[in-house]
């Protein structure tokens, strides 16, 4: 029965082209563009709203914005390696362990890869992160600079949600509301907590 169900799900990836590949081995991969490029979308975003800086200036905020972005990608690539490799450290211990106690038909776990993931992240988030600086470079006036980063971020969150659905063949739909609908809350949380510490902050 299990047989017949697989092979039922394969014809359908297959489709007319007759040829069969596993959209799953692109998720890990996937989920590290969508967390850093909605992660470098955030940060941009708040910085040209002001909530991540008290300096108003356009040229010093790009400045800035530059800067917090190398810093932002180096920082979540490192975290990504880091925690990925703990991932494959059980992969392949739980691979040596079926090996030695000779399980037989035992499928043997793929490990992905640190590397590949880190840089997957960090590019993500310097793309993310570009759109709304290059988006609010040439505007002075503040609030005019916060919306336009602000319709930037919620535009570049659709497009991110829809690459990352069209790449794994998902439902482009969820995938749109999914990032956007997150993204939203992260700077709607940030941005909160920027305006309880001035009011309640030293």
């Amino acid at each position: 029965m299990k047989e017949r169900d697989f092979d039922a799900g394969r014809q359908l990836q297959e489709g007319e082209s007759g040829k069969y590949f596993d959209y799953s081995q692109k998720a890990q991969w996937l989920r590290a563009v969508v967390l850093g490029g909605n992660e470098g979308l955030v940060s941009a975003t708040l910085l040209m709203m002001g909530a991540g800086t008290h300096v108003h200036e356009t040229k010093k905020v790009i400045i800035t914005g530059f800067l917090g972005l190398l810093a932002g990608a180096l920082s979540l690539a490192t975290a990504e390696f880091v925690s990925v490799y703990a991932q494959v450290d059980i992969v392949k211990a739980q691979n040596d362990r079926d090996q030695r106690e000779g399980r037989v038909g035992a499928k043997t776990a793929a490990a992905p890869s640190p590397t590949q993931i880190a840089v997957a992240a960090s590019v993500a988030y310097l793309v993310g992160g570009i759109l709304p600086l290059l988006a609010a470079f040439a505007i002075k006036d503040q609030k005019i600079r916060v919306i336009v980063a602000a319709a930037t971020a919620c535009f570049s969150m659709l497009v991110l949600g829809n690459v990352a659905a069209v790449l794994g063949k998902a439902s482009v739909a969820r995938s749109c509301a999914r990032v956007l609908v997150g993204g939203s809350i992260e700077i709607a949380v940030m941005i909160g907590r920027r305006k309880v510490l001035e009011v309640y902050g030293s």
